[in-house]
């Protein structure tokens, strides 16, 4: 059986991260070279090391927690996985002017995290069920998009 085919997809923290803090300790380690006569032979490398490690963790755990990838038959938003057949509508974008919250803002955000995460806006969607929940994405207009896609060809496809 084939996998369903990806139509949005956040990796959640890109694996570049963890060579940042290496690359500037060589551009330090560089600079203290061409300009001093004190050379951190020992610390440089040993900061690398620990700005690796440090980072090594924080993009695991983004990976893994505040990871989006949306297809043809299931979305999921870090470890949990919601099945598209249990989506029956997607709640309009909240009013950035409005000093009411609308209900779906203040619902259940989808994953093990206790909200949408930083920097990533919420997206309303009714289940099933009758429940609200929150799924979220740094490019939300895009998943939005990719979900109201979806939901209209589930609407469309039942009703033939």
């Amino acid at each position: 059986m084939s996998e369903p085919a990806v139509l949005f997809s956040e990796p959640g923290a890109r694996w570049r991260m963890v060579a940042f803090g290496p690359v500037f300790c060589l551009i330090a380690l560089i600079i203290e070279l061409l300009t001093g006569p004190v050379v951190h032979w020992f610390a440089l490398p040993l900061f690398a090391v620990l700005l690796s490690g440090f980072v090594y963790v924080q993009v695991v755990a983004a990976r893994r927690h505040a990871s989006v990838e949306l297809t043809t038959s299931s979305l999921r938003q870090g470890t949990e996985d919601l099945p598209i057949i249990e989506i029956v509508k997607i709640m309009p974008p909240a009013d950035p002017e409005s000093y009411e919250q609308q209900p779906w803002e203040t619902a259940r955000s989808l994953g093990e995290l206790s909200a949408v995460p930083r920097r990533r806006t919420g997206i309303g969607l009714r289940l099933r069920d009758g429940a609200l929940v929150q799924a979220w994405a740094k490019d939300d207009v895009a998943l939005r998009a990719q979900l109201e896609s979806l939901l209209a060809k589930s609407a469309g496809g039942s009703a033939e």
